[in-house]
């Protein structure tokens, strides 16, 4: 698979990054060197990583080969989403407007974990307050 051509495309979600090549095949998807359905057991999961083909009817037109670090499961499938539909657009640039309408699967989504502030536990939460 190395020697063929491929297109690649890079996905961020929260603190998870994946790096996406697509192969012209059989619709094979496999993740840190796992097939897909090994490391995404809920369904939610799936179709959330297949989505950009499902839009564009190209179920089993591509293979894909992903690496992903950072974040869990949840951040990976977001990032997978982003990633497969840049390296569709790096096929075929005609098929951005489609990958953009209704929910844009080509722009980062830019909400992150908020920091813990001092004095407090979390974020935002203060520690109880007691009048006497």
């Amino acid at each position: 698979m190395a020697d063929q051509h491929y297109y690649y495309g890079t996905g961020r979600r929260k603190t998870a990054v994946a790096r996406v090549r697509l192969y012209p095949g059989n619709g094979a998807v496999v993740v840190n060197g796992r097939p897909m359905e090994e490391v995404f057991t809920r369904d939610v999961h799936k179709a959330e990583v297949l989505s950009p083909f499902r839009r564009l009817g190209r179920e089993g037109k591509f293979s894909a080969q992903i690496k992903c670090e950072g974040g869990g499961v949840t951040g990976w499938a977001g990032a997978i989403q982003m990633g497969i539909a840049r390296a569709l657009v790096a096929s075929d640039p005609a098929l951005k407007p489609t990958l953009k309408r209704g929910e844009n699967l080509l722009t980062r989504d830019a909400r992150m974990k908020e920091r813990k502030k001092a004095g407090l536990k979390r974020a935002r939460k203060a520690p109880q307050f007691t009048k006497r």
